[in-house]
């Protein structure tokens, strides 16, 4: 990847281009898209349904949302991007895991920007200006290694297997309903005196915990558990570890198969 750290520059600044072409907004779709998700689910759940009672809502909703955007998008432009550089792949000789880590690096910068308009908001409301916040660099870092080496899987999968992507589409909606960002573990009526249920779903998803770290920092501006870091920083390893192995397994076909 530093060998050819000058062709990955140059799919990132193309993939941002074409991202934004024609737009009047260009990256400011990311801030808001979110707003608009927060805006919509604060309504439903804390004013319509009153389902929650969670000191400022809004804030603690929109800090989970910008954790899941940057996770979803990653995965559903990385499942497709193999095929979509499917002309480079076949011409010239790179490492081919460039290709996902761009898509990936493509969503890194507009999270960066959703990142710097949340933390002084959180910051100034929920007056979290403490030392935690220096974790925060750690826990997006973790957070970005994680998904690199989820998107580098699911894209070489559906070089192979078309249907991964339009199934990963359809497993996200529920996916996100199941991770805590509309709620918290704890205030589901359904796991009271049921505490085994709690820790199943905190760390079977995978994306829990990376949501509890952002909400420890920025919201609560106290440290993660311990467990919660410690599992940040595993998947972190595990992931591209992982990740980089299967790709390398397949990608052996994979001038034919695109």
């Amino acid at each position: 990847m530093l060998r050819y750290r000058y062709l990955f520059e140059q799919m990132v600044r193309r993939e941002l281009r074409q991202k934004y072409r024609g737009s009047a907004l260009g990256v400011l779709w990311y801030v808001i898209n979110p707003l608009i998700l927060m805006a919509a689910y604060g309504v439903m759940f804390g004013v319509l349904l009153k389902a929650v009672s969670i000191d400022d809502y809004l804030l603690f909703l929109l800090v989970g949302l910008t954790v899941w955007v940057f996770f979803a998008s990653s995965l559903l432009t990385a499942a497709t991007s193999l095929l979509e550089q499917g002309s480079v792949v076949g011409k010239m000789r790179f490492p081919r895991e460039t290709v996902p880590a761009a898509s990936v690096a493509v969503q890194l910068v507009t999270f960066g920007v959703l990142l710097a308009f949340v933390a002084p908001i959180a910051v100034a409301v929920r007056g979290t200006l403490d030392p935690a916040l220096l974790l925060l660099p750690l826990v997006c870092a973790c957070l970005f290694a994680f998904v690199l080496g989820l998107a580098m899987v699911v894209a070489i999968l559906h070089a192979y297997f078309r249907d991964v992507a339009p199934i990963l589409s359809a497993l996200l909606l529920p996916w996100f309903f199941v991770t805590p960002i509309l709620f918290r573990l704890q205030d589901l009526p359904g796991l009271a005196g049921h505490p085994w249920a709690e820790t199943l779903l905190e760390w079977v998803n995978p994306v829990t915990p990376f949501v509890e770290a952002m909400r420890a920092i920025l919201y609560s501006g106290s440290v993660p558990g311990a467990g919660v870091l410690i599992y940040v920083v595993a998947a972190a390893i595990v992931a591209p570890l992982a990740g980089r192995a299967i790709f390398r397994r397949l990608e052996g076909e994979l001038a034919v198969v695109l």
